[in-house]
């Protein structure tokens, strides 16, 4: 797919969004567009399975099979099995998108249609209640549970009257029908990419809520390469806070293969779009375990220990800091445990402990987490002195995430590191672009910030490998500037040629003002001094 395909691509869809834009704010009208383009891609994907099944048969095509007959309920049922075992879900012809987006179509031209304008809604209604139970009883049933749920086709926000709601969703389904995600063509990831673009989209307009569920791409990039270095498979990939899915995937990005992906989220919203991304990036339901929970008061993976793991936490966010905590092995070993306030570095703790062995971790943290005292402070002291998992410190430029203006950090750990007597300090604060709303990090940035990572590289004003003993030196403050001196000298000021200036300048004033005071004489006009 060429760069120029895929931008005419991501306009269509951004102009089908507009079409719901104003009925509701971005993050409702996301839920409804993620979740028609979700059924589609599910009526596509089936529709092609199908038609692969029946090559051979009298009945060549999905579509052309009479569910009233007989012979039509014994194919159904015979592929019904399979698509349940090889998909996870299934539907059935009347059920695929496209059949739904003409029946849309034709009575949205229909002017007389007004007495069963709940006709399509009740079909749409139906046929996502049919999707979530037809994996009832099979291996993808907790991944397709309840996965429509915020697709609410009842919702006055789509309209006022049943007619008013049916027409905008005829519309939605008609626009999007008539656009091609080549899900054929098995080396393209057209429609992943096109869900990932919409979902940038709307975290850039959901202001402060976007942190919730999106990771800025160029962030998400940063971590992948860093938890990859060395890497060309991974056993398993894990985000504890994971939102919309996009930082595990990017990650599958850098490799060849990963073998299974896990995930935790809190929102139920933005846990239902994870869901859907993984299955709209073609990972098969087998390979990813995403659940839905508190991470830190409800871990759900209790014996996981993965190979890689990546996360965006809320920054600062309040936990309990029950003192039942000090019991549980993700922090009895610290003595402590992170305030109630910020629970940076709880969320530090839970991901070291469910790190294998020969695994890396990266994880983005506000830059407090470098130099606040207390029980902070004695946590970092841990990880340094006792345990030695610290590999490095990245600072981020500001602005760089939706919703907040304050600078970032990366800390990166290891339980077995080839470095152990030296932490690196990389200060990438300075190498960005000025987007419309945030900060970019450009691809020379990013490929800086890896090429001095993965070399342990020093430069001057940019980057310093920091000898654990200095660390203790400084109680182990992280602060970057402590580490990496960016102080530009200023240039010296010669004194005596500003005065002989400032004479000059004086001059020059005086002898403007007797030519200004000679023409307000002339006019017979005050002067203005």
């Amino acid at each position: 797919m060429s760069e120029e395909h895929k931008k005419q691509l991501e306009q269509q869809l951004w102009n089908i969004a507009n079409t719901l834009r104003g009925k509701m704010n971005a993050d409702e009208f996301r839920d409804y567009i993620l979740g028609f383009i979700f059924y589609k891609y599910l009526s596509e994907k089936m529709h092609l399975y199908a038609n692969r099944l029946l090559a051979g048969e009298d009945i060549e095509e999905y579509t052309q099979i009479d569910e009233a007959s007989a012979e039509g309920e014994e194919y159904l049922t015979a592929i019904r099995t399979e698509a349940v075992e090889t998909l996870g879900f299934f539907l059935k012809p009347s059920e695929l998108f496209h059949q739904v987006a003409l029946r849309g179509a034709a009575q949205a031209e229909d002017e007389n249609a007004e007495a069963q304008s709940n006709f399509i809604l009740q079909d749409l209604t139906d046929i996502l209640k049919s999707i979530e139970q037809s994996t009832m009883g099979a291996g993808s049933e907790d991944d397709f549970e309840q996965l429509f749920e915020d697709l609410d086709l009842t919702s006055t926000k789509l309209g006022r009257t049943e007619k008013d709601k049916n027409t905008l969703v005829a519309k939605v389904l008609a626009h999007l029908d008539k656009i091609d995600f080549k899900l054929e063509d098995t080396e393209a990831d057209v429609l992943g990419d096109a869900y990932e673009y919409l979902i940038g989209q709307f975290a850039s307009g959901a202001g402060k809520k976007a942190g919730e569920f999106y990771t800025p791409q160029q962030v998400s990039m940063v971590l992948a390469k860093i938890v990859t270095t060395n890497k060309t498979k991974l056993k398993s990939v894990y985000d504890p806070t994971c939102g919309s899915g996009s930082l595990l995937l990017r990650v599958a990005k850098e490799v060849q293969q990963v073998s299974t992906f896990y995930g935790q989220e809190m929102n139920r919203t933005t846990y239902n779009l994870a869901r859907m991304n993984m299955i709209m990036h073609d990972v098969h339901y087998s390979k990813f375990d995403i659940k839905q929970e508190d991470t830190l008061e409800k871990p759900q993976h209790p014996n996981l220990k993965a190979e890689a793991i990546v996360a965006n936490p809320p920054f600062s966010a309040k936990w309990s800091a029950n003192p039942l905590h000090n019991n549980d092995d993700r922090f009895s070993a610290y003595g402590k445990l992170a305030p109630k306030s910020k629970a940076d570095f709880a969320f530090v703790q839970h991901m070291i402990h469910h790190l294998d062995e020969a695994g890396t971790m990266a994880i983005v943290l506000p830059h407090g987490v470098l130099f606040r005292g207390a029980a902070e402070g004695l946590i970092r002291q841990h990880l340094i002195e006792t345990c030695n998992y610290l590999d490095a410190v990245i600072g981020l430029p500001a602005n760089i995430f939706y919703g907040t203006n304050i600078p970032t950090c990366i800390l990166v750990l290891k339980k077995k590191r080839k470095d152990i007597d030296n932490i690196l300090f990389i200060d990438a604060s300075q190498g960005y672009e000025k987007g419309t709303n945030q900060y970019i990090l450009r691809p020379e940035d990013i490929s800086k910030i890896i090429d001095t990572y993965r070399n342990r590289k020093i430069e001057d004003k940019y980057s310093y490998v920091a000898p654990i003993t200095e660390i203790i030196e400084n109680d182990y403050n992280l602060n970057i500037p402590r580490y990496v001196d960016t102080f530009e000298e200023e240039e010296i000021i010669d004194l005596r040629s500003v005065s002989k200036k400032i004479k000059t300048l004086n001059k020059d004033i005086a002898n403007s003002d007797k030519i200004i005071a000679a023409f307000c004489k002339e006019l017979n006009l005050d002067t203005p001094f």
